[in-house]
């Protein structure tokens, strides 16, 4: 169980997989945020959505700077949505996400909190 004390309001920057786009619309991460489902099951506060963006496709180099951009827009937590850590819809887990990850951890030192999944 994640525990999330963050104050009134969660603030999250979705990052997606730029190979899933023509998939999937987002549905169900927007869906995981509005009914607090998923890795979001255990927040009690409201969470507002700062953005919602692709990598820049693989390796996932521009991640980083997509990253960056959501906290300077007030984003506290950067969500990786389920297409990349769990290849929804596709069925095909990106290869770069754990690499990707680390690169936006040690780049924000701390200040937002990271999500590997939304629904």
């Amino acid at each position: 169980m994640v525990q999330f004390m963050k104050g009134s309001s969660m603030k999250i920057g979705i990052i997606r997989c730029m190979q899933t786009e023509d998939y999937c619309p987002g549905t169900g991460d927007f869906n995981a945020v509005r009914n607090k489902t998923g890795i979001f099951a255990s927040v009690t506060e409201n969470i507002e959505i700062i953005g919602f963006t692709n990598c820049g496709g693989c390796p996932g180099k521009k991640a980083v700077l997509r990253a960056r951009e959501l906290v300077k827009r007030g984003a506290d937590t950067i969500v990786f949505a389920s297409c990349i850590s769990k290849g929804t819809p596709i069925g095909y887990p990106r290869p770069f996400a754990k690499k990707m990850r680390m690169i936006i951890e040690r780049d924000l030192e701390n200040k937002v909190t990271l999500l590997d999944y939304t629904h």
